[in-house]
């Protein structure tokens, strides 16, 4: 019984700072929110929140097994999310000042659920959370599901707080000058978040 109670604190903690701290996904909805306000990522948010619940899901019904399996197939799948975060850098880095009226640059629902199998950092924490918060005996689709709607709960607040922050630092961003400084900086952190996968 102590067990099963101090699983869903330690589950929500694990949730809040593995879904707040910087990655590629704040960092791309802290960049919408800064270029279009904290309304413009939602549909991004809301992909990578339901995206990353998938992942949770499939990952527990054995999904994740050739992966743990295989070190060249883990490998490859680390090396296509370095390169894709990489070229998503790089279109931060060089992405022109926002237009007046202007939709704000982005991903969609659709494409933000999608980069959740190419994000290794999605793809770290599920494989840590479902072997760290499961009981011996217990069927994976339920802890799955567990830790999948416990994300989903966690993950949109989470990255308003980064919707917010893009969209103050906008509102600093005069002039161009000041776009392609910011842009840049984005770009950098970005870049920067590819770094532990290449040790």
């Amino acid at each position: 019984m102590e067990f099963t109670m101090s699983v869903p604190w330690s589950l929500l903690g694990f949730a809040v700072a593995a879904s707040v701290t910087p990655g590629p996904n704040t960092l791309m909805v802290s960049a919408m929110g800064a270029a279009g306000g904290w309304r413009a990522p939602l549909p991004a948010m809301l992909g990578i929140t339901l995206g990353f619940m998938l992942l949770l899901v499939l990952t527990s019904l054995g999904l994740a097994a050739p992966l743990a399996a295989s070190p060249s197939l883990h490998g490859v799948l680390r090396w296509v999310g370095v390169l894709w975060l990489l070229w998503l850098a790089w279109k931060i880095g060089h992405a022109p000042p926002p237009e007046p009226g202007a939709a704000p640059r982005g991903f969609g629902f659709l494409a933000a659920a999608a980069f959740q199998w190419v994000n290794p950092k999605a793809w770290m924490i599920a494989l840590a959370a479902l072997p760290a918060f499961t009981a011996p005996g217990e069927a994976m689709l339920d802890a799955g599901l567990r830790i999948a709607l416990t994300f989903g709960l966690i993950s949109m607040p989470c990255l308003l707080v980064w919707a917010l922050v893009g969209q103050g630092a906008g509102r600093l961003l005069r002039t161009p000058r000041h776009w392609r400084i910011f842009n840049i900086v984005m770009g950098l952190l970005l870049a920067a978040s590819v770094l532990p996968l290449l040790r």
